[in-house]
Order: structure tokens, then C-alpha cells, then sequence
């Protein structure tokens, strides 16, 4: 009898653990360039300054740099960018990763780096020339079919 109830305990864990396998789209990361995403600003004043009243007013401003990288698919080229922002990891370019979206972000993980996934989030999507044109196409040709009443000879 016991052996039978941890049976069923032991299908009934089973059968709550098991998930979907997680469905990753392939793509090549093209490009990673540094843009502008803010400015890091520091007062140049210290406590002894302040109590001696010889700090000096002046702020120390700085570019912040983020890295921004280019995914590019079959039928679609991402924009992205890191969402952790103190230390992210720097990705070869040129190699095959692999990604999947997730509600407002994109987990991605490069293949022959470490397959770590990490969190980015999506600057832009554009399509690539061969899918916006046959996506183009397939419209044009859908439009340009008129039906034309048949007539039939009586």
C-alpha cells in the first residue's frame, strides 16, 4: 500500500515538473558597436574639502558607453542591447547564437562561448531584404487578383 501511494506521489511530482522544452531561434551576431546611454556625473567634493572650504564646485561628467550588437536571422535583424549594465559580457562576433523571446526581453546565448543565457532587451527589429521582399511580393500578388463574374452561355 505504501509503495503504491509513493508511486502516485512520485508520478504526480513528475507531472508537474515536466515543461515544454524551451524552442531557441538561430541567428549570427554580425556587429556590436559602443553607443551614448547616458552621462555618469560626480562632484569633485570631499569632506575635508567641505569643512576647509576649498572643494571646488566643479561636477565631472562622463559619456556612458553601452554596447549594442546586431543578431541577425533569416528574416529578421535585431538590435539589442544588455540589460545588465555593470558588467556585461563582451560577445565574439562573427558566431552562431541562439535565442528565444520572452515576454518583454530576449535571452540569448552564443553557442561556442559558454552557453550562458543572458538577458538583453530589443532596440529594433527590422526585416531583411529577402523576407520584406517576398512578404511584398505575396501582397501585390494577392491584391492584383480581381475575380472576374464568369459568364455562362445559355
Amino acid at each position: 500500500m505504501r509503495f503504491k501511494c509513493l508511486l502516485v506521489v512520485a508520478l504526480l511530482v513528475t507531472a508537474v515538473y515536466a515543461r515544454e522544452p524551451k524552442h531557441y531561434q538561430s541567428g549570427k551576431l554580425v556587429k556590436m558597436q559602443s553607443v551614448k546611454c547616458g552621462t555618469d556625473a560626480k562632484d569633485a567634493k570631499s569632506l575635508a574639502g567641505e569643512m576647509l572650504g576649498t572643494d571646488s564646485q566643479h561636477m565631472k561628467t562622463r559619456e556612458l558607453l553601452c554596447q549594442e550588437y546586431m543578431l541577425a536571422t533569416s528574416s529578421v535583424t535585431y538590435t539589442i542591447r544588455p540589460k545588465e549594465e555593470k558588467h556585461p559580457a563582451l560577445l565574439p562576433i562573427g558566431n552562431l547564437a541562439q535565442f528565444r523571446l520572452d515576454k518583454d526581453k530576449l535571452l540569448l546565448r552564443v553557442e561556442d562561448y559558454d552557453d550562458k543565457e543572458r538577458e538583453y532587451e530589443v532596440i529594433s527589429m527590422t526585416p531583411n531584404d529577402e523576407a520584406a521582399a517576398s512578404t511584398s511580393s505575396a501582397i501585390t500578388s494577392s491584391t492584383n487578383k480581381v475575380s472576374e463574374p464568369k459568364l455562362t452561355e445559355r
